[in-house]
């Protein structure tokens, strides 16, 4: 993607968190490996085993965190970092000075501090709003302070109140050089500046060149999503899910005349496609368009029928699926089409004994076909055994997999949402039962048979 640093991990952690240092180290990556460190020689040499090229030496400048968390002095602190500082230089890695609390720091201790970092040799120093305070006018008015140093700072926020990336960005219209950020902004309580919202105001609403690969933005958000099990909310800037998604018929229909209307970027720029989506507030013209891109053609009174059977199913509060409106349609124009999967037989074990195993027999275009899966749950097993069966009928992914209790109590109806691909063609579906590994297998038979019609 072109990141310059990798903050890897805190290697003084445990060894596990040291195996991971190393792995990111061995993949030779064209960026600088850090690791994080406490102003402490252990912290160090437990970063040198890890090969690392940087260390990010943190060290609280706060009175409040110097003598209620670590209940020392400000000399005491001093002496201890530049202690630190020194030993890693003289180990040869590269040192980022980082104030911790900074926003809550003395400025002129603030400033003394940073100097005695560059008199020990720091090659760059880091400002970090640690509770996420700052405003972006008083961001503005501290790296222009700051810019006197005479040294590279980077800025470091978190996003209490919800102003990490203004910060950020206002930091580095007033000098600073270097930007922290995480991918979906995953941090501590609410989190670090996001990476994707920086890059994009930066290059869409600044026209500075970040060095960036954006296209490679939702594909890591994704990924990134998926290993840590930390949701991205919808509406999330840039990577959300609906983020390029349109429903509002007015919004369609300036969408249909010129993408800009409603999109200030466009989404392949990120590395997304557009969605149309029906529901409540879906116009006659995005049935329409969503007609034309399955194929069918409608007369008016064939889509007036077909836009009031939307409308009722968006009034009652649910999202109109791309296999919905195929439904729909094919009812309205007396079509139809005999499924070429069926489901047969799905038998699924599990238990906390027991590794979750899942046995399905599919009819696939008339034969029979029996296959197996395993999961770390007994719905992962089940579209395991099922993605097996259909292999060699079509090259299907299960891009997005979302599920909802619709009823309450432990007999709750559930309803489970799939995003599925094949080759350029996407298909959302549904499924709808008291078993959620029913549902699940229900959603995605639906968008299997719609994506190979």
């Amino acid at each position: 993607m072109g990141i310059d640093v990798i903050e890897a991990g805190s290697a003084i952690t445990s060894e596990g968190e040291r195996d991971s240092i190393r792995s990111v180290v061995r993949e030779n990556l064209d960026a600088e490996i850090c690791s994080y460190c406490r102003i402490r020689e252990i912290d160090v040499e437990k970063a040198i085993e890890c090969d690392v090229d940087s260390i990010h030496l943190v060290l609280p400048v706060s009175d409040l965190h110097i003598e209620k968390k670590l209940k020392k002095t400000r000399e005491t602190v001093r002496n201890d970092a530049v202690r630190v500082c020194e030993f890693a230089k003289d180990h040869g890695l590269i040192v980022e000075w980082s104030a911790e609390d900074a926003s809550r720091a003395d400025i002129e201790f603030l400033k003394s501090i940073y100097a005695d970092g560059i008199d020990a040799g720091a090659d760059r120093l880091c400002f970090c709003d640690t509770v996420g305070i700052l405003t972006p006018e008083r961001t503005t008015d501290i790296f222009r302070e700051l810019g006197s140093l005479n040294a590279q700072i980077s800025v470091h926020c978190h996003d209490d109140f919800g102003l990490a990336t203004s910060n950020t960005i206002a930091a580095i219209l007033a000098g600073a050089a270097e930007a922290h950020v995480t991918v979906n902004g995953i941090g501590e309580r609410a989190g670090n500046t996001p990476l994707e919202e920086v890059v994009m105001v930066l290059e869409s609403l600044y026209h500075k060149k970040t060095g960036i690969d954006c296209k490679e933005l939702y594909t890591t958000s994704r990924l990134v999503s998926r290993l840590t099990g930390v949701v991205v909310a919808p509406n999330k800037s840039i990577i959300g899910g609906n983020a390029f998604t349109h429903e509002a018929g007015i919004h369609v229909h300036g969408i249909l005349a010129d993408t800009a209307t409603y999109e200030p970027i466009s989404p392949e720029t990120v590395g997304r496609e557009r969605r149309i989506v029906l529901g409540k507030h879906t116009g006659r013209s995005s049935i329409d368009l969503a007609l034309r891109e399955l194929g069918l053609a409608a007369t008016d009174e064939q889509l007036d029928n077909i836009f009031a059977r939307v409308k009722e199913l968006g009034d009652k509060g649910m999202r109109v699926t791309d296999a919905d409106l195929q439904a729909i349609t094919e009812t309205v124009l007396g079509i139809y089409k005999e499924a070429k999967v069926k489901l047969d037989e799905l038998t699924v074990v599990s238990g906390n004994r027991v590794t979750p195993t899942a046995s399905i027999r599919l009819t696939v275009d008339g034969r029979s076909v029996v296959e197996a899966g395993i999961g770390t749950g007994p719905v992962d097993a089940a579209i395991d055994a099922l993605k097996k069966a259909i292999a060699n009928t079509r090259d299907i992914e299960l891009e997005e997999y979302h599920v909802d209790s619709i009823t309450g109590g432990t007999d709750a109806l559930v309803e489970v949402l799939v995003k599925m691909r094949s080759n350029q063609k996407v298909i959302t579906s549904r499924g709808a039962r008291t078993d959620i590994i029913m549902a699940s297998v229900e959603a995605v038979l639906e968008g299997i048979n719609r994506l190979i019609e």
